[in-house]
């Protein structure tokens, strides 16, 4: 198997556990910045035990923190809007509002990394979009379903930019390190909240944020960075659109959360795009 198909298949993996991931925002009874809180807690002491049983660096060069600080930022706020979208409507419609990252992704990418901006990856942009235009309900901030979907796009946003800049700066660092270094600061940024937010802490919430921060967000994460070795931006994250595919079939058996005819319809035109992205690979 080439790199590109070990890498492409890397993701996919990632993907698939990105998309069970969205459940845990129904499952965790705690607000976004606390669930966020606890996930790169876990994730960012997991990735510490390998980097360290690897022998490998956990601390960087000093000209390096500037950027993993702005990584970190981004990743706190992608996370954090996933997860409230998720809360405030549902898993179909926060995973399909975040889907909206590759139309972000292929025309931030140029400015970015210099690239080309190809008439192909315009086009796959443009049915991601119509994939989830299909979705979208009434445009009023008095429908939950809306609101989930404005917190949707800004995670879509957010993601598309920390695919860019991770592809930017894989090559210097292995995935576990950029992994590490962005779960770290994403938790130093929200650590505020500890003391801002309401909640209370149980076993069960407890638990599942470590299988959330460990076999969610460590490994998968990992996973999804590793693979953009070879896997242009813009490809990673129209197969990451992916995963609202898997979280509605993820949701129905677990949550019995049934999708409409509507969002069935954006789900496979999504699918379609992902597939054609994967086997288009430049």
């Amino acid at each position: 198997m080439s790199p590109t198909k070990k890498d492409l298949l890397s993701i996919h993996l990632a993907v698939l556990l990105f998309g069970f991931a969205g459940l845990f925002g129904k499952w965790i009874l705690l607000p976004a910045t606390i669930i966020v809180l606890g996930r790169v807690v876990f994730a960012s002491g997991f990735l510490a035990f390998l980097i360290k049983a690897k022998k490998e660096r956990l601390l960087l060069k000093t000209a390096a923190y500037p950027k993993f600080i702005l990584l970190g930022a981004v990743l706190a706020l992608h996370w954090v809007s996933f997860f409230q979208s998720i809360q405030v409507s549902t898993v179909a419609i926060g995973l399909l509002s975040f889907s909206t990252f590759p139309i972000f992704t292929t025309f931030l990418e140029p400015i970015f990394l210099k690239s080309k901006l190809k008439l192909k990856d315009i086009l796959l942009a443009l049915f991601a979009f119509i994939g989830l235009s299909i979705i979208i309900p009434e445009f009023s901030l008095d429908n939950t379903a809306t609101i989930g979907i404005i917190w949707g796009v800004i995670s879509g946003l957010t993601f598309a930019i920390l695919s860019i800049l991770n592809k930017k700066y894989v090559s210097d660092y292995s995935s576990k390190e950029i992994a590490f270094q962005q779960d770290t600061f994403a938790m130093i940024f929200l650590l505020p909240f500890l003391w801002t937010e309401t909640y209370e802490l149980d076993i069960y919430n407890i638990g599942l944020l470590i299988v959330l921060g460990v076999v969610f967000t460590a490994i998968a994460h990992t996973l999804f960075i590793s693979g953009m070795k070879t896997v242009k931006a813009t490809t990673a994250s129209v197969i990451a659109s992916l995963e609202p595919v898997y979280g509605i079939l993820f949701a129905f058996f677990l949550l019995q959360e049934v999708p409409s005819i509507k969002e069935l319809i954006g789900g496979v035109i999504i699918l379609v795009v992902c597939y054609v992205a994967s086997v288009k690979q430049d």
